[in-house]
């Protein structure tokens, strides 16, 4: 039975869900060259998967951030004043925890506003933050914020939250939009709290998307089998190879599968048949990593002043803190 604390809004259905993929599909296996959104990795295996990736030496930003976050969550709780934490892109792990915890130990957490497009896995988190914040109203969004944004909780005073470097996984143009968007939400009162990866030695940003035992492999081919299972295609996830190859210009890294020999898919529901060449290459994923100089410009476009910049010990991984402007 659900918590009487508990509040479920929903913007997206299946259905919603089921025309974006068909969108996504089409659109990047038409286009040239062929890509992917890393959002469709997630479905359950995706997601297991990307846990034992956080897991894994070779990558550091689960632990690098989470570093953060169990240093500085009290100072963020009591700088930003915040009763509400919004977290985009929800998670259901430690980090935010950490948060919740502070801004409960601050004497302040009033209410807690998980977002995320899978309305299973929101109301089995929302369940559990409730059961052991009894406090706390819990206000679940199924929602794309990409898109929906506008359509949030506005109550209290925020403290909105992008973890993960999930900031990340769009381009410079796009992460701007998406900022200034969030941007126009915002109240004076209110703050972002934004994750980013630190720009490193190539060495390593690719050690951390091509780990030695594979897992990352296997997450970027799965996508493959989410297409096969949702569309009825019929990719052979073996018949591509996994690559993480560092952008030195655009300072990001790129996930992507190689066609190991020339294929020939079809994905049914969309009447669609997609020829890869031996060797072809299509994206899956970009990473961005960040400088100190280009996050506060990114900020600084979108109307937002940097006001706190928080990094772990070894500088790998960096939180931002902004307010309007």
């Amino acid at each position: 039975m659900t918590n009487a604390a508990i509040r479920i809004d929903r913007h997206l259905t299946a259905d919603d869900l089921a025309k974006t993929l068909r969108r996504d599909v089409h659109d990047g296996l038409t286009a040239s060259p062929k890509e992917l959104p890393p959002k469709w990795f997630y479905d359950e295996q995706g997601s297991a998967l990307f846990e034992r990736i956080t897991e894994l030496d070779e990558y550091y930003p689960t632990r690098s951030e989470r570093a953060i976050l169990t240093r500085r969550a009290a100072e963020i709780a009591t700088v930003t004043g915040a009763d509400t934490l919004v977290e985009l892109g929800a998670g259901s792990g430690e980090k935010t925890r950490l948060l919740l915890d502070a801004l409960h130990a601050a004497g302040n957490l009033r209410r807690f506003v998980p977002v995320d497009v899978s309305g299973d896995f929101l109301a089995e988190a929302a369940e559990r933050i409730a059961a052991d914040y009894p406090e706390t109203v819990v206000h679940a969004v199924i929602a794309d914020f990409e898109r929906h944004l506008t359509l949030l909780p506005a109550e209290g005073r925020r403290l909105v939250a992008i973890l993960g470097s999930t900031i990340g996984n769009h381009p410079p143009q796009r992460r701007r939009s998406l900022l200034t968007d969030l941007r126009a939400t915002l109240t004076p009162d209110d703050r972002l709290l934004v994750g980013m990866d630190l720009v490193k030695e190539p060495a390593r940003l690719r050690a951390a998307y091509d780990d030695a035992s594979g897992v990352t492999a296997e997450f970027n081919r799965n996508v493959l089998r989410v297409l096969n299972r949702e569309l009825g295609a019929d990719f052979a996830p073996g018949d591509f190879a996994h690559l993480a190859v560092w952008d030195a210009t655009a300072e990001w890294i790129e996930m992507r599968l190689r066609a190991q020999r020339d294929v020939c898919a079809r994905v049914e529901a969309l009447d669609l048949t997609v020829d890869f060449t031996a060797g072809e290459e299509m994206r899956t994923e970009i990473s961005a990593k960040f400088r100190p100089e280009t996050a506060r410009a990114d900020l600084a476009a979108a109307g937002l002043a940097l006001e706190h910049w928080w990094t772990d010990p070894a500088g790998d991984f960096a939180l931002a803190l902004a307010r309007p402007d």
